[in-house]
């Protein structure tokens, strides 16, 4: 299948120059500034820039100062910046963590744009800090132009941090020369409850090095913990350099919070002080709103939600879900009755009404947690949408039967759903033939992950709705180093002229594992 014709990819120098050279140790920045500008008072912006939620006509773009700033972003269709368009942005100040989100709008569709981010003192306008560059290609209006991006997950799990030794998040720099359209991060986005210890000794002896902060020392629990947390991933060069480039559509899973986390659940963890995971919660959503700009969070509190539909082109909708705020207490999932399932009532209601409304080609239902894959959290309870009962559904699953069936009899086409979570990667098809429900159309589900974590073997599958793993790579023991094990993520390309859909499944290094093509236009696949 022929790709997509690619708007030419950016100067890298024009790109480079939005970044932070990190030194050698990768050294986390400090709060104050660089001598030659702290004498002048002038704010740094040393954690690069980002965009989020990319439309035709719109996107966010995203900074964090080291002191009071005001956020100033030009936009142009050329490295020159000739004819810039200028956006006056926010007041940063303590209250986000210094960070900041400009709305950009009226945007040309399908076109690349060239932005730069300069953060003005407060109190004198005229002294700026160096500009800050990055640069993204908007959604395109006509579906002929076709649309390219990859997804993933996991990220700084397991205590596997920022190796030096290895040159840090590798997979960044490959996705980020593979120059896609955006990037869906499938949830996990930090290890909110994982620590990051400065060395661990892997089974054959070798010393596996990480970057160490002080809030990566101790679980998450005050706001400037997760603060902490979501900033030490920034420290990745790799990571700045392709926020610099690449758009995000992010999505948060349970480590943003701890570890299998549901609404009310009090802890009985020895490491916490704070029991209450709703408290833990909306500290970490405040967070997770501060440092990713995604279109229907605020940028500071707890206002909005993360669920959301992106509007990609006449090609495809991207349809955010978020199965951790809404969801039921992790139990055995036995119950014949559920209607808070996993997506609480007003999700579901939400998500019925977006797909029916929805007039894209492909429909990319983005789940943070895959169906049939059986995730348990110890002994007795799940984790995820499947308890292990092959028969009808129980639990969770009546209502992900409930969607499914309503997808089948509205006849809504080009559903696919992708994932990460599991720490391998791997492809189900779905199909009433093999079934205990049989009211649903058959469809596809990829999984890919761990970005920057470790590996974990494969899940067991649940036959209600049922799966049949038709590819899987997966390490054959848990918590595989980075190191040991090759990190994942997948592609999708639709192409403009014929409308397929094609998925591959990626290792780092540059290795295609599987690929399928799926065609346009039907209910089921």
């Amino acid at each position: 299948m022929s790709h997509s014709p690619r708007i030419p990819s950016p100067d890298r120098r024009s790109v480079l120059r939005g970044t932070v050279a990190a030194s050698a140790a990768l050294a986390l920045p400090t709060m104050t500034a660089a001598p030659a500008l702290a004498l002048s008072g002038r704010p740094r912006a040393a954690w690069g820039v980002q965009t989020g939620d990319v439309t035709s006509s719109s996107g966010l773009v995203w900074v964090r100062s080291d002191r009071p700033a005001r956020m100033i972003v030009e936009t142009s269709a050329t490295e020159s910046f000739r004819n810039a368009h200028r956006w006056h942005g926010p007041l940063v100040g303590a209250d986000t963590d210094f960070t900041g989100r400009t709305a950009l709008r009226g945007l040309p569709a399908g076109e690349q744009v060239h932005y730069r981010v300069t953060l003005a003192d407060p109190e004198d306008p005229r002294r700026t800090g160096e500009p800050v560059y990055g640069t993204f290609r908007t959604a395109p209006a006509k579906r002929r132009e076709g649309v390219r991006f990859l997804w993933s997950g996991d990220i700084a799990g397991q205590g596997w941090g920022i190796n030096p030794d290895i040159g840090g998040y590798r997979a960044y720099d490959e996705m980020r020369r593979l120059d896609p359209d955006f990037f869906l991060c499938s949830g996990d986005t930090i290890y909110a409850d994982g620590v990051i210890e400065p060395s661990v000794t892997l089974p054959d002896g070798r010393i596996w090095r990480n970057i160490t902060t002080e809030e990566k020392s101790r679980v998450a629990q005050t706001l400037a913990d997760f603060r902490g947390n979501f900033r030490y991933n920034l420290l990745d060069e790799n990571v700045r350099r392709f926020n610099a480039q690449v758009p995000t559509v992010v999505q948060w899973d349970d480590h943003e919070v701890r570890n299998n986390w549901y609404p009310g659940q009090i802890l009985d963890d020895p490491r916490y002080t704070e029991k209450n995971v709703n408290v833990l919660a909306e500290r970490s959503r405040r967070a997770f709103g501060e440092y990713f700009p995604i279109s229907t969070l605020a940028a500071a509190g707890c206002e909005g939600r993360v669920h959301r539909v992106v509007r990609h082109g006449p090609l495809l909708d991207v349809f955010v879900l978020d199965m951790r705020s809404y969801r039921n207490a992790n139990s055995p999932g036995r119950q014949p009755d559920d209607t808070q399932g996993i997506l609480g009532a007003e999700q579901l209601a939400w998500l019925k009404r977006e797909l029916s409304r929805s007039r894209a080609v492909w429909k990319v239902i983005a789940s943070d947690m895959p169906l049939g894959l059986v995730v348990a959290d110890g002994t007795a309870n799940f984790e995820a949408v499947a308890q292990g009962d092959p028969g009808a559904p129980l639990g969770r699953e009546l209502q992900i039967a409930e969607l499914l069936r309503y997808i089948k009899h509205r006849r809504i086409t080009g559903t696919v759903w992708l994932t990460a979570d599991v720490h391998h990667t791997s492809a189900q098809h779905y199909d009433p033939s093999r079934a205990a429900f049989k009211d649903f159309a058959p469809f596809w589900e990829f999984v890919s992950g761990p970005l920057a974590a470790g590996g974990f073997p494969a899940n067991a599958l649940d036959a209600t709705f049922g799966p049949a793993r038709v590819f899987v790579r997966a390490p054959e023991r848990a918590n595989v180093s980075p190191m040991e094990s090759p990190q994942y993520f997948g592609e999708v390309d639709i192409d403009g002229g014929s409308g397929e859909l094609t998925v591959r499944l990626r290792a780092e290094g540059g290795t295609v594992l599987f690929s399928k093509v799926l065609q346009p236009g039907r209910v089921g696949q």
